[in-house]
């Protein structure tokens, strides 16, 4: 994958796998946080760019919408397509900060030096024209918690009396679901493909028994960790299903996840930051070496939006939800 190397673009670099075709993915370089004294929790300080059809750029937007920050951290879209020069803008989907034409210029103008893949999330702070974060888990927890006081919503994804449990269980999800997919994706042998695919639907299947008998991962109550687990389940049967060869099983054929994928869409505030149609043009057009046509599907036609049985169990959306 294409790459900076010390502030200059790289085009062409290998792909991020081992010696034994395990993929690797990068470490990211931005760690800081918002409620500090070089960030101070501001309205109408920050920014973050995102891209609708990247996972780990979704549970951050699904944190903003959920708290009600629309109004006081901005957001904008990069386009959905990724090609050898990485993520751009367009007349469409402009930078509205810089007018710049590459998420890269961003990276370099953080730091002149930086070395790898400039990615998505970022969190952007404009008065120090900086990267405050780019790791998606820290910029949800962020917003989650030091955002609290600016948010218009009382809706709190890291409750206390869950924190310990939402911690293991985002970790829990992390390697063989959010990143499992892609292990099974991007494997350069076939045993590294069937370790990711036996961890994957291991989990899943795991997932699918929790969930018959509570509402959220956490129990009743929406969290961070439900969040992550929507990310890569509401793009799973359109594109890792198939793209990534991860096709033992749809998620619309599970008893429990699906009817959980379908009442986390409908939950005020989560559908409007789903977009299909991007998710889908970003994974097929994008990775060449996958689908070298560029071919994009036409299906399968799901309907997240029909009816569930989540009802039945304890719990239900934040209160501070009940207004949308």
């Amino acid at each position: 994958m294409s790459r900076l190397v010390e502030g200059e673009w790289v085009a062409e670099a290998d792909l991020e796998t081992d010696e034994d075709g395990e993929f690797q993915r990068q470490e990211q370089a931005f760690h800081d946080r918002l409620g500090t004294d070089a960030y101070p929790s501001e309205a109408g300080r920050y920014h973050i760019y995102i891209s609708r059809a990247c996972p780990w750029a979704h549970r951050v937007a699904m944190t903003r919408s959920l708290k009600g920050l629309d109004d006081v951290i901005s957001l904008s879209l990069v386009q959905p397509e990724r090609y050898d020069e990485g993520w751009e803008f367009s007349d469409a989907h402009p930078d509205p900060l810089y007018g710049a034409d590459y998420l890269r210029e961003l990276y370099v103008r953080a730091d002149p030096d930086f070395t790898g893949r400039p990615t998505v999330p970022v969190l952007w702070d404009t008065e120090t024209e900086t990267i405050v974060n780019n790791e998606s888990e820290e910029i949800m927890r962020t917003l989650d918690v030091a955002g609290h006081e600016l948010a218009t919503r009382d809706v709190d994804l890291y409750p206390e009396g869950y924190r310990d449990e939402v911690d293991r269980l985002i970790d829990d999800i992390y390697d063989p679901i959010n990143n499992g997919v892609y292990r099974a994706g991007f494997a350069a042998s076939q045993s590294a493909y069937d370790r990711a695919v036996d961890d994957l639907f291991a989990a899943l299947d795991r997932y699918d028994d929790l969930l018959a008998d509570q509402r959220y991962l956490a129990g009743d109550r929406l969290t961070e960790a439900d969040l992550a687990m929507f990310a890569t389940l509401v793009r799973f049967d359109h594109v890792y299903h198939t793209h990534f060869k991860c096709n033992r099983r749809a998620i619309h054929e599970y008893d429990h996840l699906w009817g959980y994928t379908k009442d986390l869409y409908t939950t005020p505030g989560i559908e409007r930051t789903v977009n299909v149609d991007h998710v889908v043009r970003h994974y097929y057009v994008s990775h060449a070496d996958l689908n070298p046509k560029r071919l994009v599907p036409t299906g399968p036609d799901i309907d997240f939006t029909e009816g569930h049985d989540r009802d039945r169990l304890p719990g239900g959306p934040p209160a501070g939800l009940q207004d949308r």
